[in-house]
């Protein structure tokens, strides 16, 4: 009898096994879906005209794509952010626009900039409980009405919170310079929108000056260039294509070639024409001088103990315009203070704007009123 008992006694151990072994998946799927929950997160945002890059503090840059926006202009849909919506540039049929909105480092439509904001937010923190807080770049030339545009878009989009840092500083920290020493340094941005310059000592920006000349007006230069002497019209990203691969300030000992694709202003027909780095130097010529003549005025209103120091340390490149050929060469043979590019200068203000993340606790939310102590440093 005891071991018929046992018998049918059996299976229900065996089924109550089974049963705790369930309950032991099912929490352990619950403890992997809280440790993969994250409550909220800092992101550094480099709010580039050209190029929007994140940061994510503990991840390094996740995201980095063009600061283009296609929308159906019946509907008022976003059809497409980044790199999709940049392919349609100059391709789009009636309906769709594919624009760029921000011009010259600051919001020139708010609407889409926000929505642009919103889309790199929610791409960059996915599995998030609260809103992250957020650290967006800015031009060192920036007012205090486009100061306040940013901050609202970047409230609107989603952030928890919003602080801001000048383009020259976290270009200083994410080219590895020491800005709390007492020494100085000067840094030289170029970016798509604008040029930022300035001298740094002691954790602040002693001098600087911000320019709207860079990378958009080299492009231009280009098909100004293009059109004048060949009589032939490109469009912008055609002129892009020939920055990147032929763009040079200065003699190339072994001068490149590039076919470059457009249309015959006098016969309206296409035309393929062959252009030279060389020709580069005279067709980049006007915004390069603006730029050197920028550079001469810092350091003309550079303290002169920190002259000292800049001569001792040189001048540091970043951005996507120092990349062009001989620039670094250029302005050592312009100032006499030896210059050097930054490794990783795309990135460079990306990277020190989440470096800036660490020190969060310690700044104050919203507008540092950038345009007001640039003001009273002059």
């Amino acid at each position: 009898m005891s071991e018929k008992k046992n018998a049918k006694r059996a299976p229900a151990v065996s089924v109550t096994a089974t049963k705790k072994g369930h309950g032991k998946k099912k929490k352990r799927g619950l403890f992997s879906w809280l440790k993969n929950l994250k409550l909220s997160q800092n992101i550094g945002i480099d709010l580039g005209t050209a190029t929007v890059l994140v940061y994510v503090q503990g991840k390094g840059i996740v995201l980095e794509e063009p600061s283009v926006v296609a929308i159906d202009t019946n509907s008022d849909r976003i059809l497409a952010v980044g790199k999709q919506a940049q392919q349609m540039l100059g391709r789009t049929p009636g309906n769709i626009t594919a624009v760029r909105p921000l011009r010259d480092g600051v919001i020139s439509q708010y609407e889409v900039t926000l929505r642009m904001i919103q889309h790199f937010i929610r791409s960059a923190c996915k599995n998030m409980f609260f809103p992250p807080r957020v650290m967006i770049c800015i031009p060192s030339g920036i007012t205090e009405v486009e100061e306040r545009a940013v901050i609202d878009a970047a409230r609107e989009a989603g952030a928890q919170k919003v602080y801001l840092i000048e383009e020259p500083t976290a270009a200083a920290i994410g080219a590895g310079l020491d800005i709390y020493a007492p020494n100085g340094n000067m840094v030289v941005d170029i970016g798509g929108g604008t040029t930022d310059i300035a001298v740094l000592a002691l954790g602040g920006v002693v001098v600087s000056e911000s320019i709207k000349i860079a990378g958009d007006r080299f492009d231009e230069a280009i098909i100004r260039y293009v059109r004048r002497k060949y009589n032939v019209q490109i469009g912008e990203r055609s002129a892009e294509a020939i920055k990147k691969h032929i763009g040079a300030v200065y003699d190339h000992p072994d001068p490149k070639f590039v076919e470059v694709k457009g249309r015959c202003l006098s016969q309206g027909l296409p035309k393929l024409i062959n252009i030279s780095s060389q020709e580069m130097i005279v067709a980049l010529a006007e915004p390069i001088t603006a730029i050197l003549d920028a550079i001469r005025s810092v350091i003309e209103r550079t303290p002169p103990e920190l002259l000292g120091d800049i001569l001792r340390n040189g001048i540091v490149m970043t951005g996507g315009g120092s990349l062009l050929y001989g620039f670094d060469r250029l302005i050592t043979r312009v100032t006499g203070i030896k210059t050097r590019v930054a490794s990783d200068a795309v990135s460079c203000v990306a990277i020190g704007t989440g470096k800036s993340l660490d020190n969060l606790d310690l700044l104050h939310e919203g507008t540092i009123n950038i345009s007001r102590e640039k003001k009273v440093r002059l």
